[in-house]
């Protein structure tokens, strides 16, 4: 039977590297990890909001609580291709995921029209009361490039790197492609570390050695906050003319 329901509980933590001291880190981690097998993969993001943005408002604040909701798929998806529906909250440090899979044009036409799916569960209710509570509508659609690994001896560690994160404010679909705005410069990765128990004494050891140190970073949080800065600096702009 295909699993269409995902239930995760972990901490996630991010850092922000260069090149060559990601190069370093990773020769450092080898031994310890195995690369996914999927290698690199294009990751595609729809985020839904309130109309006047309420939920990344409160997220960039840096509550206790906070929640969001997003579709995701792995490569631009069409027709029956599988995509996600996921709500993720975090409370208190620890991250929480609520997702289904279903067929893009079903979880489209959920998402958009109102129709709910066919499959049945908690998860689908947990969203169901999500999108009649904040109603939300597409406000970003975000993409990057993310090489993954997991831990050789526990599985449950995840070590992800992304970069050529891009987004747009338009043309908020999928059909459009993975096109958009860089958010970083060339050289620059987000790394991220996820685990359901503490780090191993391994990779403590290799952060530490090598001053790595998390960082809080919303890929969504960071962008809204940039777009914002934009239209700001455009309104003043255009009362100064």
């Amino acid at each position: 039977m295909v699993k269409t329901n995902y239930v995760f509980k972990r901490i996630e933590k991010k850092y922000f590297l260069h090149e060559e001291d990601l190069n370093k880190f990773l020769t450092e981690i080898d031994p310890y990890v195995e690369k996914d097998e999927y290698g690199e993969y294009t990751i595609c993001n729809i985020y839904y909001d309130t109309e006047q943005d309420d939920l990344i408002r409160t997220s960039i604040e840096k509550p206790v609580y906070k929640e969001k909701l997003r579709m995701r798929s792995y490569g631009i998806p069409s027709g029956d291709d599988k995509v996600f529906l996921e709500i993720k909250k975090k409370y208190d440090g620890i991250v929480f995921k609520r997702r289904i899979s279903l067929p893009f044009s079903e979880a489209e036409n959920y998402i958009l029209n109102g129709v709910k799916p066919s499959q049945e569960g908690q998860i689908l209710n947990e969203i169901d009361y999500f999108i009649k509570f904040y109603k939300p509508l597409p406000k970003l659609y975000l993409a990057y490039d993310r090489i993954a690994f997991s831990g050789k001896e526990d599985k449950n560690l995840r070590i992800t790197i992304d970069k050529n994160i891009r987004s747009r404010i338009d043309e908020i679909d999928f059909k459009y492609g993975d096109y958009g705005e860089y958010l970083l410069n060339e050289g620059e990765y987000i790394l991220e570390i996820k685990t359901g128990t503490a780090f191993p004494m391994w990779l403590t050891d290799i952060l530490s050695k090598n001053e790595i140190y998390p960082c809080s970073f919303s890929k969504y949080g960071n962008i809204y906050t940039k777009n914002m800065k934009n239209n700001i600096r455009s309104a003043i702009c255009s009362q100064v003319s």
